[in-house]
C-alpha cells in the first residue's frame, strides 16, 4: 500500500525530480497505449457486435468518448477545490481502467438482453473518469515538462507508445483469429484481451503515482464561462468554428463504421482489420513533419484544404470495396484507404490546430482552442449517433446501377457500375456533408496563402519521397480532443501550456 503522503504536492521540486518524473510519464504513455489498444479501435467494436449491438448502438459507442469530454470543464473547478492533482489523477484513473475488468465479464455476468446497455454504462465509467483525471493531468504535465525540450520529450513518447500499442494490435489481433479457430468462441479471448488491458492501464497509474507534483500557483480570479465566450465574438474565428464543427460531423457520422463495415459487410477476420489499423497508424505518426513543413512553407488553411479532400476522397472509396461482393480490388482499395487516411489525418488534426492558433489573438490562444473543441467535440458526439441510426434505417436499401452492351441478338458484355445498399448510403451522405465543409473552408481566413496548385505539386513529391517509409484510421480521435485544464487562469503568463493533450487518457 503506497504511503499517503506520496500523493501530496512537494514545495521542493528540482531537476533529479525533474528527470525521473519525466521518465515516469514516458512508461506511463507506453503502458497507457497498450491498455489502448488492447480495449479499443476494432476490437471494441468487433465485441460490441458480438453483444448484439445494432448500428444505433455502435454510434452511441462513438459518440461517448467525445461527449465525456465536456466533464473537463467541471473538473476544472474540482481541481482547484481539491489542489491535489496527483491525487485526483490517481484516484479517477484507477476507477476508469477498472472500469474495463467490468466490460470484461459482461458476456459472463450479464443476461443477454442486456450486454450492450451494460456495455455503453461501461464506457461512460471508464471515459468519464478519465476526461475528469486529464484535467488535472494536463495541468500537471504542463509544470513537468520544461518548454526548452517539450516538442523532443513529446515526439519520443508519442513514439515509443506508438511503437508498442502496435505490436501489441497486431498480437491482440492473431490471438483473436486463433481463439476462432481453436476455441470455436472467441468472446473468451476478447474477455482475456480487456482484462489484460485493464492491468497494464493500471500499472500505468503506477508510474504516474510515483511522479512528483510542483504544488498549484494560485489563480488569478477569471472565470472559465467569460473565458470560453470570448472567441464567439470574433467573426473570422466563427468563421473557423463554422467549418470545424461541419468538418468533424461529416467525418464522425461514417468514420465510426469502417470498422463494421469491414467485419459485418465484407467478412474480414479481426486479425486483418487490425493489421490495416496499425498501416495506418505507421502513416498518421510519419506524415506529421511532412505535412508540417508544407504548412510552414505554404499555409495551414492551404494544407488542411488537400488533406480533408483526400479524407472525403477516402470516405467515397468505401462503397466500391464491394461490387457487390468483396472482389479482386477490395484488398487493394483497403490498403489504399487506411494508408491516405491515417495521411490525411494527420493533416487534417495539424493544420486545423494550426490555423486556430494563428487566427487567436496573442495571449488567449488556449481560449480559442478550447472553445474550438467544445464546438467539434459536440459535433463529433452528434455525427455518430445520428449516423448509427441513419445507418439502421437505410440497412434494408438497396441502389444498382448497371452498364449493358447489347447487340440485336444478344447480351454483350453487363458491368455493375455502382452498388450501393446499408452503410453504402451513409457513407456517401458523409461525402456531401465533407465536401459541404470544404466549402466552408474557403471562408476562413489566413494571411501567408499561397496558391493551391503549388501546394498540390510539393504535396505530390512528399508523399513519392516518403510513402515508403510507410479508430480504424489513426489520428480521428485528437480533431475532438483538448486538455481543458488549460483553461485555468494563471498569475504568471498567459499560454504557458503545451497544448497537448494526453492521447492515451480519454
Amino acid at each position: 500500500m503506497m504511503p499517503l503522503n506520496w500523493l501530496q504536492p512537494t514545495d521542493d521540486f528540482d531537476e533529479e525530480q525533474r528527470g525521473r518524473g519525466l521518465r515516469l510519464l514516458t512508461l506511463d504513455g507506453m503502458f497507457t497505449q497498450v491498455m489502448g489498444a488492447l480495449t479499443g479501435g476494432a476490437l471494441l467494436v468487433a465485441f460490441a457486435l458480438m453483444l448484439g449491438a445494432s448500428l444505433t448502438a455502435i454510434g452511441l459507442i462513438a459518440a461517448v468518448g467525445p461527449l465525456s469530454q465536456l466533464l473537463q470543464i467541471p473538473a476544472i473547478w474540482i481541481v482547484e477545490r481539491l489542489r491535489r492533482r496527483k491525487a485526483l489523477v490517481v484516484v479517477t484513473l484507477v476507477l476508469s481502467r477498472t472500469a474495463w475488468f467490468a466490460v470484461a465479464v459482461i458476456p459472463w455476468l450479464v443476461p443477454e438482453p442486456h450486454r450492450v446497455t451494460a456495455l455503453l454504462v461501461s464506457l461512460a465509467l471508464t471515459f468519464g473518469f478519465a476526461s475528469v483525471s486529464n484535467s488535472a493531468f494536463n495541468s500537471w504535465k504542463r509544470d513537468l515538462i520544461p518548454d526548452e525540450n517539450m516538442g523532443i520529450f513529446l515526439a519520443r513518447r508519442l513514439s515509443l507508445a506508438t511503437a508498442a500499442g502496435a505490436v501489441v494490435t497486431l498480437g491482440a489481433g492473431f490471438s483473436i483469429d486463433w481463439g476462432g479457430r481453436h476455441l470455436g468462441d472467441p468472446m473468451v479471448i476478447y474477455s482475456i484481451l480487456f482484462l489484460l488491458g485493464g492491468f497494464f492501464g493500471l500499472l500505468g497509474v503506477g508510474f504516474l503515482s510515483r511522479i512528483p507534483e510542483p504544488r498549484m500557483d494560485l489563480p488569478d480570479g477569471r472565470g472559465i464561462l467569460a473565458t470560453l465566450a470570448e472567441p464567439l465574438r470574433d467573426e473570422d474565428f466563427r468563421q473557423l468554428l463554422w467549418f470545424l464543427a461541419s468538418w468533424n460531423f461529416a467525418v464522425n457520422m461514417a468514420a465510426p463504421f469502417f470498422t463494421v463495415y469491414m467485419l459485418s459487410r465484407l467478412g474480414l477476420p479481426v486479425g486483418w482489420v487490425l493489421a490495416l489499423s496499425v498501416i495506418s497508424q505507421i502513416a498518421n505518426v510519419s506524415f506529421y513533419p511532412i505535412w508540417g513543413r508544407l504548412a510552414d512553407r505554404f499555409s495551414n488553411r492551404s494544407v488542411l484544404g488537400l488533406a480533408g479532400t483526400l479524407f472525403i476522397i477516402c470516405i467515397a472509396i468505401w462503397p466500391f470495396t464491394t461490387m457487390p461482393e468483396r472482389y479482386v480490388l477490395t484488398v487493394p482499395l483497403l490498403l489504399a484507404i487506411h494508408v491516405l487516411a491515417g495521411i490525411s489525418t494527420a493533416g487534417v488534426n495539424l493544420c486545423a490546430g494550426g490555423i486556430a492558433l494563428k487566427m487567436a489573438p496573442r495571449g488567449k490562444a488556449t481560449a480559442f482552442l478550447a472553445t474550438n473543441a467544445l464546438i467539434s467535440g459536440a459535433a463529433a458526439t452528434l455525427a455518430p449517433a445520428i449516423g448509427g441510426i441513419l445507418a439502421d434505417l437505410l440497412a434494408n436499401e438497396h441502389l444498382t446501377m448497371e452498364m449493358r452492351w447489347t447487340t440485336s441478338e444478344s447480351l454483350r458484355m453487363m458491368l455493375t457500375a455502382i452498388d450501393f445498399e446499408g452503410l453504402d448510403f451513409l457513407f456517401v451522405v458523409a461525402v456531401l456533408l465533407g465536401i459541404y465543409a470544404l466549402h466552408r473552408l474557403i471562408a476562413v481566413p489566413e494571411r501567408g496563402r499561397i496558391d493551391e496548385s503549388l501546394a498540390v505539386n510539393e504535396v505530390y513529391l512528399e508523399v513519392r519521397r516518403a510513402i515508403r517509409h510507410v479508430g480504424n484510421v489513426a489520428g480521428l480521435r485528437r480533431m475532438t480532443t483538448f486538455p481543458f485544464a488549460l483553461l485555468r487562469p494563471w498569475k504568471r503568463g498567459d499560454d504557458q501550456g503545451n497544448g497537448d493533450d494526453d492521447p492515451t487518457l480519454g
